[in-house]
């Protein structure tokens, strides 16, 4: 059994079998936020997601410690960790922290028609828990947990709910929330709970930064 600890925002912090594998620990999560993991996922290159302070401070506290991240995150720090930065896409899959991981995705989602997209991937880890990063990225198998990017400068709540129904996950569970206050809160947890329009039968939650859920 694994447990899943939210961190700041879009991070989350995974532990299996006295390994820890951390994804997105953004300048929105605790500077701590990756210390101690032995392997670190980057979704994409916006600061909220990819902060290299908080992957030096990582990769300083463990010297066996290991990225897995797209190019574009990959050419920005592989001269700083030399041999420790492995460049991953859509289709691969490998192994992290004791971790099966495959990678879905290849664009962040529209901001505006103005703004270039940048690329973005999601996660998979043993088949079983998604972090899509900033995209509603739908893989090609069934999830079990779901890390719902809830609030974003790029989607909407009707966006969010047509996802979950589309996915129709265990169990989703809020990430890319940090812009959200507990106001925001309340309205987001209605509108995707049993009250809401309905969400395809997804059991949605939210955990605090630090609290954490046996998976």
């Amino acid at each position: 059994m694994s447990q899943l600890t939210k961190k700041g925002h879009a991070c989350i912090r995974l532990e299996k079998d006295g390994q820890v594998l951390v994804i997105d620990p953004g300048a929105f999560s605790e500077a701590d936020a990756a210390v101690g993991a032995d392997a670190v996922l980057v979704t994409h290159e916006h600061l909220d997601h990819f902060d290299e302070g908080r992957l030096r401070a990582a990769l300083e506290a463990n010297p066996a410690a290991e990225i897995w991240t797209l190019r574009s995150v990959a050419d920005k720090i592989t001269t700083a960790f030399p041999g420790r930065v492995h460049t991953v896409g859509h289709g691969d899959a490998f192994t992290a922290a004791g971790f099966e991981v495959e990678v879905h995705g290849e664009l962040h989602a529209v901001i505006h028609p103005d703004m270039p997209r940048i690329t973005n991937v999601g996660y998979l880890l043993d088949g079983s828990v998604f972090h899509p990063g900033d995209a509603l990225t739908v893989p090609d198998r069934p999830v079990d947990t779901l890390m719902l990017p809830v609030q974003a400068p790029w989607s909407k709540v009707g966006e969010v709910i047509d996802y979950l129904r589309e996915l129709a996950p265990r169990r989703a569970i809020d990430v890319h929330d940090g812009l959200l206050s507990d106001i925001a809160r309340t309205v987001y947890d209605r509108m995707l709970g049993p009250d809401g329009p309905g969400v395809g039968g997804a059991e949605h939650g939210r955990l605090a930064p630090g609290e954490t859920l046996a998976l």
